[in-house]
């Protein structure tokens, strides 16, 4: 696994890990389609939330967020509904979210959750 893979991976345990502490239910990981990949799939109650994470070990290339561009986000919305299609759930209503994940050195990761983005 490539460093950039396994700091990814990191990210996006950190991430479900902080979303069931929430006390959301992650039904989905790592989900496939054919334009690309949902990182979580959540529900918030009734709510499904689809869930970027993005995770930077440092500041070189910005804040995380930033990596989720009008495109991604285009992306990411026809990926939700490819989800939705492929999966028996009636949620009340879909959202996509962002959490960003700063690895550090010493402690533990900081998460920043940005709710609906798109």
């Amino acid at each position: 696994m490539r460093a950039k893979d396994a700091v990814g991976r990191y990210g996006e345990n950190v991430a479900a890990s902080y979303l069931t502490r929430c006390g959301w239910q992650v039904v989905d990981r790592n989900w496939r389609g054919p334009a690309g990949e949902l990182d979580i799939v959540a529900l918030q109650g009734t709510e499904l939330v689809v869930v970027e994470v993005k995770t930077r070990s440092g500041d070189g290339f910005g804040h995380p967020a930033e990596a989720v561009t009008p495109a991604k986000m285009a992306r990411l919305r026809r990926l939700t509904g490819q989800w939705l299609d492929a999966h028996d759930l009636h949620p009340t209503s879909v959202r996509i979210d962002v959490i960003a994940v700063r690895t550090s050195r010493r402690g533990a990761a900081t998460v920043e959750h940005l709710a609906g983005v798109c």
